[in-house]
């Protein structure tokens, strides 16, 4: 039996021991995966569209902690895939996109075959780590390690690897090299002996310490939580939230400052920041105008993180668990101040009270979901003014798997990372808004026929609730997001959905509740006509001041 580059790439990714990928069939990809199909080791996921299987296969990635796959065609193809790749870069997920490409002596010629691309590679540069082309059988498996040994290291990203359609049915010999380890990845770099030193010596002179939890930690929890547990507090990004179990007692989980003056005021009363794995990001700390703890020292894998928002009085650089685990064990005898655990608690309670006293009728939706987020379900968010408010700052997460939500803010991605974190078996909340549901309504389908145990909430107000805020702030109230959709009720009678409708808040938890209990796809719409206006958050309303 002859044995191709296609059934080389097939045998790779079982030796990655890949269960699943997403994408979508087309001319250039066909022997792929027909190779995949024949070895029957892998589960492809058929989208209905590129952009969607693109957002499945990092909401796969994120869920299951594991390499996302992603299989287009090539020109138009790859270029539906990329505003999936954008947010799977932007997010630090490792993913590795396989993409056909014009047969050789076509490629970048100008001939109008057929998906021919000016500069195929060039546009998916823009939106991934990495490019590589394998432009014959020989090198096929090389090209392939390295991409994906280029996803796996820090930062973590998304990989293109394009290769034409006659490389594809290119016969080789199965390479020896598959009867040995495929893949090793380098950990980093350890710091040195006088840099963890002087890290320890930081920690011991301060009384009130804080960590600031990025997406860098989110393997390293239990690494994470024995400093926790000698007195540390912390507080997470957004892409951070559940490294410890936001319900920790020194936790402000995603309570980051971001239009909360009670935070900045504690941040002000705290004498070191360790931020680890986090870049700080201009979107939750308002274009880096949130006034962090000092001295503020940065622990990172990656060498471009320092100093790259916030400048940094120290910056170390390794894993954050190995660094975690080093520094608890030199903390040995070492305790906060008297009042520290009690002040964290303190400023939690009273900043969390203070942001639902802005929230409006929408003040209990987050204490109403948190016993569906306690039994460990995903919650997975589309950009909506209710993810951006109390999605994200007021429920209460344990595990970094559950937080899915669009890292880069593009509207209309939530329900497509949705289907790919269900696909890991593990059942799933999708929160979108009407604008964002009917961007990928498409991908309801797929859901529908990989029957996946999720339950979609639509946050109905009509409209794009973030823009027209901005809009009312910035444009003297002229609108232009006013937004017609279909009858939800009938939408899920013809797709065969079960469904729910709240028209008050009260009905809010149990609706979800029964929704959620339910076995498969299952669809609930909040109508928030019905319940009155989302008030704007900061900086387009006013910041959530101490409530007395």
């Amino acid at each position: 039996m002859t044995y191709t580059v296609a059934d080389l790439v097939a045998e790779f990714l079982g030796e990655l021991r890949v269960e699943m990928a997403f994408g979508v069939i087309s001319v250039h990809n066909i022997p792929l995966m027909d190779a995949i199909t024949r070895r029957n080791r892998i589960r492809i996921v058929p989208a209905r569209g590129e952009a969607g299987a693109a957002h499945m296969a990092d909401g796969y990635a994120r869920a299951g902690d594991r390499l996302g796959v992603l299989i287009t065609s090539t020109g138009p193809g790859a270029a539906n895939a990329c505003g999936g790749l954008f947010e799977a870069w932007t997010a630090s997920t490792p993913l590795l996109h396989i993409t056909g490409q014009s047969r050789s002596e076509h490629i970048e010629r100008g001939r109008g075959t057929t998906h021919e691309t000016k500069d195929q590679a060039g546009m998916l540069a823009g939106v991934c780590k990495g490019v590589f082309r394998i432009r014959s059988g020989a090198e096929a498996l090389g090209v392939l390690i390295q991409a994906v040994r280029t996803a796996y290291t820090v930062p973590h990203g998304p990989v293109s690897v394009e290769i034409p359609a006659d490389i594809q049915r290119t016969e080789i010999s199965r390479p020896q090299s598959f009867d040995l380890p495929v893949l090793d990845i380098a950990v980093g770099p350890t710091p040195s002996e006088p840099d963890m030193e002087m890290l320890a010596e930081m920690v011991r002179a301060a009384r009130r310490p804080m960590l600031w939890l990025g997406s860098g930690a989110r393997g390293a929890g239990p690494a994470v939580e024995a400093l926790v547990d000698l007195g540390l507090g912390c507080v997470s990004s957004w892409q951070g939230r559940g490294i410890v179990s936001e319900n920790h007692p020194l936790s402000l989980g995603a309570m980051n400052g971001g239009g909360i003056s009670l935070i900045e005021e504690f941040y002000a009363s705290c004498d070191l920041l360790l931020v680890m794995g986090s870049r700080l990001r201009g979107h939750e700390t308002i274009d880096f105008s949130v006034n962090l703890p000092r001295p503020l020292v940065q622990i990172d894998l990656d060498p471009l993180a320092d100093g790259r928002t916030y400048p940094n009085d120290v910056f170390v650089r390794g894993a954050v668990g190995s660094v975690a685990y080093d520094l608890a064990r030199r903390l040995d005898g070492w305790s906060p101040a008297p009042d520290f655990a009690e002040d964290v608690a303190r400023v939690k309670s009273r900043a969390r009270a203070a942001f639902r006293a802005t929230l409006g009728p929408y003040e209990s939706f987050a204490e109403q979901l948190q016993p569906i987020l306690d039994d460990g379900v995903i919650f997975a968010r589309d950009v909506t003014i209710n993810h951006s408010t109390w999605g994200h700052r007021l429920t209460q997460l344990h595990h970094p798997t559950q937080n899915i939500y669009p890292v880069a803010a593009g509207i209309g991605q939530g329900l497509s990372l949705a289907i790919g974190a269900a696909m890991t078996g593990q059942k799933t909340l999708c929160m979108t808004g009407d604008g964002g549901f009917m961007l990928n309504l498409g991908e309801l389908w797929t859901a529908i026929q990989e029957r996946v145990d999720l339950t979609i909430l639509v946050m109905n107000d009509a409209g794009y609730g973030v823009i027209r805020h901005i809009q009312d702030a910035t444009g003297a109230g002229r609108s232009q997001e006013t937004l017609a959709i279909p009858d939800l009720a009938d939408l899920a009678q013809t797709a065969g959905l079960p469904f729910w409708r709240v028209r008050a808040p009260e009905e809010f938890g149990p609706r979800i509740t029964e929704a959620v209990a339910h076995a498969g796809p299952s669809l609930v719409e909040v109508d928030m006509t019905a319940i009155g206006p989302h008030p704007p958050y900061f900086p387009y309303g006013p910041k959530a001041e101490a409530v007395d």
